[in-house]
C-alpha cells in the first residue's frame, strides 16, 4: 500500500555528515512505525534505527548509537535519518521500510521498502 521515496545519500568523507530522507505515499504517514536498515554488498541487512508512529519512542542499532539520530515530520510524510561522525563501515546501501502499528526492532518485522538510497563514506 504505502509507497516509500528515500533520498539524500551520497559520497562523504569519514568523519562527516548526511542526511537522509524518507517519503511516504498511498498510506496514512501517521500510524506507521519507521525505520532504516542498511545493508552492504554480501552481508546481511542491518537495522540501524526505528521510530514509532508519533515519534516518541526511537530506537539505535549499537553501532551508531550517539551518531544517528530518526526523525519524522508527520505533516510531511517524512522520515529522518541525521548521520554524523560517519565512519567508512557505515557505507552501505540504506532502505526506509514502514509497518502498520508498534515499533519494532528487527527488520523482518517491516513489510514495506524503499529502493534504498547509496551512502559511501571514504577513509
Amino acid at each position: 500500500q504505502v509507497q516509500l521515496v528515500e533520498s539524500g545519500g551520497g559520497l562523504v568523507q569519514a568523519g562527516g555528515s548526511l542526511r537522509l530522507s524518507c517519503t511516504a505515499s498511498r498510506g496514512t504517514f501517521n500510524r506507521y512505525a519507521m525505520a532504516w536498515v542498511r545493508q552492504a554488498p554480501g552481508k546481511e541487512r542491518d537495522i540501524v534505527a526505528a521510530i514509532s508512529s508519533g515519534g516518541i519512542s526511537t530506537y539505535y542499532s549499537d553501532s551508531v548509537k550517539g551518531r544517528f539520530t530518526i526523525s519524522r515530520d508527520n505533516a510531511k510524510n517524512t522520515v529522518y535519518l541525521q548521520m554524523n561522525s560517519l565512519k567508512p563501515e557505515d557505507t552501505a546501501v540504506y532502505y526506509c521500510g514502514a509497518r502498520l502499528g508498534l515499533v519494532i526492532l528487527g527488520s523482518a518485522s517491516y513489510n514495506y521498502w524503499g529502493q534504498g538510497t547509496q551512502v559511501t563514506v571514504s577513509s
